[in-house]
Formats: structure tokens, C-alpha cells, sequence
């Protein structure tokens, strides 16, 4: 097992720079993933860590040793591609048992390793057949195989699940995290849905424009985002924004969204806000789960406000509304039985002990 650590790291073709100096710590036996939208760097970074991107500038630790100019096959690492990568004239068993028998190990340690690896996936009853004749969670679960059986010091993972449709990708998380949970390996897993990342990291390295925009723990970075794009690609449907200012009336702090609707703020936000410029533009960000349908009796920092449905999306367990505030469409979670229908009035109530305040220029949570 090993830690991996990037120190400064870039990563440059010609005039584009795809990863800018970036710093990272992953500890021993840990689950990160880098997450981001297409283009911020996150496939370039681990490609680096495989060593099969030469890096520009910086270093990449590996279990303590500098690697930047080690090989790939001599870093000690396991790589689960999008593609499967199996060899179609092989078996599973020969397909997991190829690298080992590549490095010469003896005959009854390669068969050992690959029926436990094969235990521990559930397809022993798969072994003797080909590629062709598995399905792509089986193919999936083989190519992970195939990199359990090498015992490396770090597994790496790029958008594995990318080829499987929506059931199987849900099957395919818990699988991955279950292997996680029995082989206790470093692992860097690379993916653009925030779903998967939330779901099955331990921290998360939210990346954008070849930068790392923040870190922490799915909980952490759902709850307490530090910037807007944080706020905004963590979680689904995504957090509402809405333009607003503060003013104060008659000794309190409140929050202005429109010419008819101000709310007073929690007396702990109040505080928390109290040195914000009273003429800053601002950005109210509200998760949708935080705007429901109004009850009967409200919490402290619960405010209620009407409103006109433009279009309601029933969900089973919850209905999805969304309505219009100064042009800005916004997101909220309502009770299937609250009697949200399209284009009909509704009273909702939002809970300002959850919010979130941005600077509207830099994107900065406050």
C-alpha cells in the first residue's frame, strides 16, 4: 500500500496549460476522486500518476518515491479503463492472469489470486469464458479483476463506469465500493458525474479549468462549498442562485430578492453577515430541498412566500417544482400530496438556516 502526494504539479501541450501547479495529498488506503466537467483535467492528472503523461513541472510521490521519470509498468499501479481493455481471444481467468504471468509468477500463486479476486467479484462461474459472451457489468467487474490480482500499492480508475446504462451503473458504485471496502487499497478514481463521486469517495477533488477548486469530504462539500462552482456542480437538481442585497430595517438584518419579497435573517446568519457591505451585489444559493411547501406551524429561519408553478415534475416520492424569481428560475422539493400543479399558486416556505451567500463577482461563499 502507499500514499500518493502532487506537489506543483502542471502540465502543459504547447501554449495550454490542461493542469495548473496543483497540489494534492491521498493517504494511504484512501478513496478519492477527482471530479469535474470535461476539459478541467482531472483524466490528464491521473494519466500522470499512471505515468502515461509526462508531467511539465512538479513531482508525483508514489509510497514515499519520486516518480516522475519512472515507467508505468514500474510504478507499481493498477488501471481500470473506460473500455474494459480485455483481449477478446482470452479467457476471464486468462484475461485477469495476464499480467502475472507476464512477471513470471509461479503457476499455483497466479491461480490463487485470480479465484479469490474472482470470489470476491462473484464471477467464478465466469472464468472459462470470453469477453464475447459477458455483459458490460461483467466485462467491468473482469477488468477490475484483472487489477486486483497484482496487489498493486495504488489502483486508478478513469470514468469506468461511463459505457453502462443507468442501472448498472448504480449496481456497478456499490460493487466498486465494496471491493474498496475488502481490499483497502489507495485508489484515485477519475469521473465527471457528481453522483459517483459523492457516492463512493472519501474526499472529493472537485477540478475546473485545470485547477482544484476544493476538497473535502462529500458531506463537507456539499454543505460548506467555497465557491459558486462548487455550490453549483455538487448536488442534483443543482443549488438555486438568485441576485439579492442586504438591508436593514428597524435594527434587523434582512435579505432582499425582489420588490415584494425580503426576508429576516436567522440570528445566526444575521451575525455571520453583519460586516458584508450593505450596496455588495450578492448571490443567494438555496438548495432545492430547502424550498417546500409551507406548514402549519414554521421553525426559526423558516419564511414563507407565494408563489406561481410553471412546471411541476412528480417523482414518485417527491414532486420537483420550479417557478420564476426576477427572471431567474428556481428549484424546489415538495410533498407529492402538497397539490403543486403547473401554472397553479402555491405557498412555499424557505429555509434560510441552510443558505449560502456568494459574492457575486469572485463566486466566493462568505
Amino acid at each position: 500500500m502507499a500514499d500518493v502526494t502532487l506537489r506543483k504539479v502542471i502540465k502543459r501541450y504547447d501554449e495550454v496549460e490542461a493542469v495548473r501547479g496543483i497540489d494534492l495529498d491521498i493517504a494511504d488506503k484512501e478513496f478519492v476522486v477527482l471530479v469535474g466537467p470535461s476539459g478541467c483535467g482531472k483524466s490528464t492528472t491521473l494519466r500522470m500518476i499512471a505515468g502515461l503523461e509526462d508531467i511539465t513541472d512538479g513531482d508525483i510521490i508514489i509510497g514515499g518515491d519520486v516518480v516522475n521519470d519512472v515507467p508505468p509498468k514500474d510504478r507499481d499501479i493498477a488501471m481500470v479503463f473506460q473500455n474494459y481493455a480485455l483481449y477478446p481471444h482470452m479467457t476471464v481467468a486468462e484475461n485477469m492472469s495476464f499480467g502475472l504471468r507476464l512477471k513470471r509468477y509461479p503457476k499455483a500463486e497466479i491461480k490463487s489470486r485470480v479465484t479469490e479476486a474472482a470470489r470476491m467479484l462473484d464471477i467464478t462461474d465466469l472464468i472459462d469464458r470470453k469477453p464475447k459472451q459477458l455483459s458490460g457489468g461483467q466485462r467491468q467487474r473482469v477488468a477490475m479483476g484483472r487489477a486486483i490480482v497484482r496487489n498493486p500499492k495504488v489502483f486508478l480508475f478513469d470514468e469506468p463506469l461511463s459505457n453502462l446504462d443507468a442501472k448498472l451503473r448504480v449496481q456497478m458504485r456499490i460493487e466498486i465500493k465494496k471491493v474498496h471496502q475488502k481490499v483497502r487499497t489507495t485508489t484515485v478514481y477519475v469521473t465527471h458525474d457528481q453522483v459517483e463521486a459523492m457516492t463512493l469517495a472519501d474526499r472529493v477533488v472537485v477540478m475546473n479549468h485545470g485547477r482544484i477548486e476544493q476538497i473535502g469530504t462529500p458531506n463537507d462539500l456539499y454543505h460548506k462549498p467555497a465557491t459558486r462552482f462548487v455550490a453549483g456542480f455538487i448536488g442534483s437538481p443543482a443549488m438555486n442562485f438568485v441576485p439579492c442585497r442586504l438591508e436593514e430595517v428597524g435594527g434587523r438584518l434582512n435579505i432582499r430578492l425582489t420588490d415584494r419579497i425580503a426576508f429576516p435573517l436567522p440570528a445566526a446568519r444575521a451575525a455571520r453577515y453583519q460586516n458584508v457591505a450593505r450596496n455588495e451585489k450578492l448571490i443567494l444559493g438555496i438548495r432545492p430541498e430547502h424550498i417546500t411547501e409551507a406548514k402549519q406551524h414554521t421553525e426559526p429561519g423558516v419564511e414563507t412566500f407565494d408563489v406561481v408553478l410553471d412546471v411541476t415534475e412528480p417523482m414518485g416520492m417527491e414532486t420537483l417544482i420550479y417557478f420564476m424569481l426576477e427572471g431567474i428560475e428556481v428549484c424546489g422539493r415538495v410533498n407529492p400530496n402538497a397539490g403543486a400543479r403547473d401554472g397553479a399558486p402555491l405557498r412555499l416556505a424557505v429555509d434560510l438556516n441552510n443558505m449560502h451567500l456568494l459574492n457575486e463577482s469572485t463566486g466566493v461563499v462568505l
